[in-house]
């Protein structure tokens, strides 16, 4: 059975607008199926499969010029495709193609200088809490596999496996060669930072390796979806603020994984990193939702010298919103938030907490569920069922 995803209005606008469409996303998040969903009528290649990639080697003229809509998937893996594209396109500006990849376009530099101008982006996250359980998709981590398929994979089967196929086989096909068990000690370092301040010093000197090194491998983690870099929110306050990015395992299934926490609500809620995971699982639905909605979104932290922070700025339709996410509803974090609303002149914010609807807790700061976070932010969710936590 296939499920429906809330991202093929986006897809479709994008279509309509571009010739090509690049979507990105994170190996397993369900790229092929969702594309092959969403454009039913469209040829599909799979460049993971050897006979086919040879196919496009040999022949991508050709078979460009035999279908009018194609699909082809694990693009990266034939960056020469990419040039060939921009002319044939710029022969038959009726057709399209849609381009899937695991990377992002600063590590396939290839797509955004060879189609400048004629290529869409969309990037694909995981389930959303619009397309199915909250509280399942917190746990386990938001894969198709996990939730969907047929038998459904276990995660702590599936996730080990997972990451060593992007570490040991994923990543050097893009043309990095690093040791995986460097890759594997920073990820797992990562997670139990989940969230912090990066220290890019302190985390090379626990591996042995220096800051251009690990700021490298970060860039990586980063463009192949596994790390979001959080970067801090710059403002001319007269006051000191925190520069460097919060750096997060992006998927909580990974996150878990990595820190050993079993697959249950009830061990997640007793492990000292349960704030850590759900703030991550919060930031990652509302970012994926904003970006669907408004493709100039952007997502920030703020966090002055003295403490005042806010774990996530979102601007949506050019307005800033802050957003504190707690796993339950305390004092600080309502003054916290105030302050931060004062510093920059801001008219409302958000606490997200894991129970409850959505209420006025104090003027213009409104405290609830994700789910209902969600449904007051975006318009996609108020035409959704969400479900609350």
């Amino acid at each position: 059975m296939v499920h429906p995803r809330i991202a093929r209005a986006r897809l479709d606008s994008l279509l309509r607008q571009f010739p090509i469409v690049t979507l990105l996303g994170l190996r397993q998040v369900g790229k092929s199926t969702f594309a092959r969903w969403a454009l039913p009528g469209f040829d599909a290649f799979d460049l993971e499969d050897p006979s086919t990639l040879l196919r496009l080697e040999t022949d991508g003229q050709l078979i460009l010029e035999q279908s009018r809509r194609i699909i082809i998937d694990e693009a990266q893996r034939l960056p020469a495709l990419f040039p060939l594209l921009r002319s044939h396109i710029d022969r038959h500006p009726s057709h399209k193609v849609v381009l899937l990849g695991s990377a992002s376009p600063k590590l396939i530099r290839d797509i955004s200088e060879s189609l400048a101008g004629r290529t869409g982006f969309l990037e694909l996250g995981g389930i959303s809490i619009l397309e199915d359980d909250l509280e399942r998709l917190w746990i386990k981590g938001a894969f198709p596999r996990l939730h969907w398929s047929r038998p459904r994979a276990a995660p702590q089967d599936w996730l080990p496996a997972f990451l060593r196929t992007c570490l040991e086989q994923d990543i050097p096909q893009l043309g990095f060669r690093m040791s995986s068990l460097k890759m594997t000690r920073l990820l797992s370092m990562l997670a139990h930072s989940q969230g912090s301040i990066s220290d890019l010093s302190q985390l090379g000197g626990s591996l042995g390796i220096d800051y251009h090194s690990v700021s490298h491998i970060l860039d990586i983690f980063e463009g192949t979806f596994l790390v979001r870099r959080l970067a801090p929110y710059h403002a001319n306050l007269g006051k000191r603020l925190v520069k460097s990015p919060k750096l997060y395992v992006r998927d909580t299934g990974i996150l878990h994984h990595l820190l050993g926490i079993p697959f249950r609500k009830t061990a997640l809620l007793s492990h000292p990193k349960a704030g850590a995971s759900f703030e991550t699982f919060c930031i990652e639905q509302i970012v994926d939702l904003a970006r669907l909605e408004d493709p100039a979104a952007e997502a920030y932290f703020f966090r002055t010298q003295t403490g005042v922070e806010a774990d996530l700025l979102l601007k949506l339709r050019g307005e800033l919103i802050p957003i504190e996410i707690k796993l339950s509803l305390g004092a600080p974090g309502v003054r916290s938030l105030e302050r931060v609303m004062g510093y920059l002149g801001l008219k409302r914010g958000f606490i997200v907490i894991m129970n409850g609807g959505l209420a006025e807790v104090r003027r213009g700061i409104w405290a609830g569920s994700l789910g209902g976070v969600v449904a007051r932010l975006f318009r996609t969710a108020r035409r959704d069922d969400t479900r609350s936590l």
